[in-house]
């Protein structure tokens, strides 16, 4: 007799780490664009910058070409305390592959 083990598919079934809370505007606030330096990176990230810029036109947003780029550096402590230090509000990282 076989055994099988079905798995939920639905998500996860307990949150270990939740997320920072939302912004209530993103008017006034400093926004970096992170980027891990994949999937066309160089043509979404100037898009969404734009938007940004066109939507939201009393924030700050910082290209990710002035922040670390690429997976080896993202993900670094120094660039956490980067973001600390610099007082950002917000940050998009990646983007969907």
């Amino acid at each position: 007799m076989e055994v099988l083990e079905v798995f939920d598919p639905s998500g996860l079934t307990e949150v270990t780490e939740l997320h920072a809370p939302r912004l209530e505007t993103l008017e006034g606030k400093k926004i970096g664009l992170l980027s891990d330096d994949m999937w066309q990176a160089h043509r979404t990230f100037p898009l969404i910058e734009k938007l940004l810029r066109d939507r939201v036109p009393g924030a700050t947003v910082i290209p990710y070409t002035e922040l670390p780029l690429g997976n080896s550096k993202i993900d670094r402590d120094e660039t956490a305390e980067l973001i600390a230090e610099e007082g950002f509000d917000a940050v998009i990282v990646g983007n969907a592959a």
